[in-house]
């Protein structure tokens, strides 16, 4: 017990500290726990990514109807997931989603002659320019466009019917399908021998989007057309590595060699002209003195420019009052009614005429003055009695 005893004294003087430690103590637990804690793939039209943005929906169905879909995250990867099926005599095809525009040039150009066909998703102007086929960009679905039609001559759309539009990209080509009303372009662009095919929205590879409208059908028919289909994200890995580092006066504009010493020519002018000397700092004795009159000119200055006659009617009844209250010792808590009924007995007047004058509202700077000097009239009335 008497151990007992001992540990409830320590525990009750160091109570700050004993919970700080069972509070970081648990922390760390915690984070332990997160961490050991599997992490899924939460990349956009990963195949192995559940969410409503990723594509594992996608890659199962074309799987059951037979197609071998391998996910590849890397060059390195894809170019020898393609030899393999180079060697086992399979044809294939290659998606590819580089959003961020990881690849150059010559490995676009190497994904399309090593593939037997080419999918692309939504790709910016430098994917574009790197894959050929004679695909340009188009501009972009206007917004309230759900769906699109196929409205084309090939099997694959065709057989697919209205896909989903929302947030898409438009593509022309020398086969174009899905255009809108206004044309310009469509939804699917490829090229004339079915290499090369641009989709122009994400959505309809994705879990949330791929039972809406005929977007399963569209995906199965043009990813599904050959026996292996290369899955490929591109990473920040995959950026070719430049033969020489990018120079400063290389990244400047042509025109910064001629305005860039005028601006700085400029910029010594102006700080030699905020920098010049305004002469020494005079000191004033502080505190300073301000005479009440000149408080209440000021005041009053301050109210004539903004025109505000009401507030300044107010402070003029406030003070007033506040006077014949004193001149006729009613004392601080008396209302304006006892002081008007007050003045009027000292002054031997009918009460409404002292409260007249007392609650009247002028609405006009003149109508002010008046009223000021009336004020002024009968305090002096009361003094004098």
């Amino acid at each position: 017990m008497t151990g007992v005893s001992t540990l409830r004294r320590w525990l009750r003087r160091h109570r700050t500290w004993t919970v700080l430690g069972v509070v970081f103590v648990a922390a760390l637990v915690l984070t332990a726990v997160l961490q050991l804690q599997p992490r899924g793939d939460r990349t956009a039209l990963s195949t192995r990514n559940p969410a409503p943005e990723g594509a594992q929906a996608a890659a199962e169905i074309l799987r059951r109807h037979g197609v071998n879909v391998q996910q590849q995250d890397s060059l390195e990867a894809a170019s020898q997931a393609l030899e393999a099926a180079g060697h086992a005599g399979e044809r294939t095809t290659v998606l590819l989603y580089d959003r961020n525009g990881y690849l150059g040039r010559d490995q676009l150009q190497y994904l399309g002659g090593a593939a037997d066909r080419l999918v692309v998703m939504t790709p910016r102007l430098n994917t574009l320019q790197g894959v050929g086929g004679g695909i340009v960009q188009a501009g972009v679905v206007r917004d309230g466009t759900g769906a699109l039609a196929p409205a084309c001559g090939l099997s694959d759309p065709a057989a697919a019917g209205t896909v989903s539009a929302a947030n898409g990209y438009l593509y022309d080509g020398e086969v174009v399908c899905y255009e809108p009303r206004d044309g310009g372009g469509g939804l699917y662009a490829g090229s004339e021998d079915g290499r090369t095919v641009v989709l122009g929205s994400t959505e309809i590879l994705s879990n949330g989007a791929l039972a809406d409208q005929g977007n399963a059908a569209l995906v199965l028919r043009t990813l599904g057309a050959e026996p292996r289909l290369i899955w490929y994200l591109p990473g920040i890995a995959d950026v070719p590595a430049a033969r020489e580092p990018v120079t400063l006066d290389q990244l400047a504009a042509p025109w910064t060699h001629v305005l860039g010493p005028w601006l700085a020519f400029v910029a010594v002018l102006a700080v030699f002209w905020r920098g010049r000397r305004l002469g020494p700092l005079v000191f004033e004795p502080l505190p300073v003195v301000v005479k009440a009159v000149e408080t209440a000119e000021g005041r009053a200055r301050l109210y004539h420019d903004a025109r505000a006659v009401d507030h300044a009617a107010e402070v003029l009844r406030a003070g007033t009052l506040v006077r014949l209250a004193r001149m006729l010792r009613l004392g601080p808590d008396a209302g304006a009614a006892a002081i008007s009924d007050a003045a009027a007995r000292h002054l031997d007047r009918a009460a409404e005429t002292v409260a007249a004058v007392l609650d009247a509202t002028p609405r006009a700077e003149a109508d002010l003055v008046r009223w000021a000097q009336e004020l002024d009239r009968l305090e002096k009335e009361v003094h004098a009695r």
